[in-house]
């Protein structure tokens, strides 16, 4: 009987001392996991992935929607703009051309936002003029600039304003 009690107290022992070393190995335990980050440009959704080392327990994140990265040390160039409130042709008419400037040493993808102030109302055009510009300088290459063009007549049916001018142009980025 002395050597099943003897038996028994060991295994018992055994098992204590594997399932305490198990745990503290599982507190020792992480992974990497890839962390889709997302953001909107003009209701455009773009994505860049991020890796991070967690405990082993933590679940698989969901996309995490962050603010638009843009270029950092980028400046623009007005080199012309003209509004014509009303053409004569029951239309207004806006051109202008911005020389965009990418210093860094790395080619980017992305988009020109101009903030806009037309009649004492600013407001941030998204992707409208980028996409309708005859150069639309989706991409600028390493040290290099790109000259933004945009030539749009409107009809007056909607109204148009009295004044336009730019207030501001950045460049978000849709590739990192």
């Amino acid at each position: 009987m002395l050597i099943k009690t003897i038996k028994y107290l060991l295994a018992c022992t055994y098992l204590i001392l594997t399932y305490s070393c198990d745990n503290s190995k599982d507190d020792d335990c992480t992974k990497t996991i890839t962390v889709n980050n997302v953001y909107f440009v003009n209701n455009q959704s773009y994505y860049y992935e991020t890796t991070m080392e967690v405990p082993c327990d933590t679940p698989d994140p969901e996309p995490i929607e962050v603010n638009a990265p843009i270029l950092e040390n980028f400046t623009y160039e007005i080199i012309s703009f003209n509004y014509t409130p009303d053409t004569g042709n029951d239309t207004s008419r806006l051109q202008f051309e911005i020389k965009l400037n990418n210093p860094n040493n790395f080619p980017v993808e992305g988009i020109a936002v101009l903030t806009i102030k037309s009649d004492n109302v600013e407001y941030t055009s998204g992707n409208y003029y980028a996409s309708n510009a005859a150069n639309h300088c989706y991409s600028i290459d390493a040290n290099s600039s790109c000259t933004l063009t945009f030539d749009k007549e409107e009809s007056l049916i909607y109204g148009s304003a009295s004044t336009m001018e730019i207030i501001n142009v950045e460049y978000y980025l849709t590739n990192q």
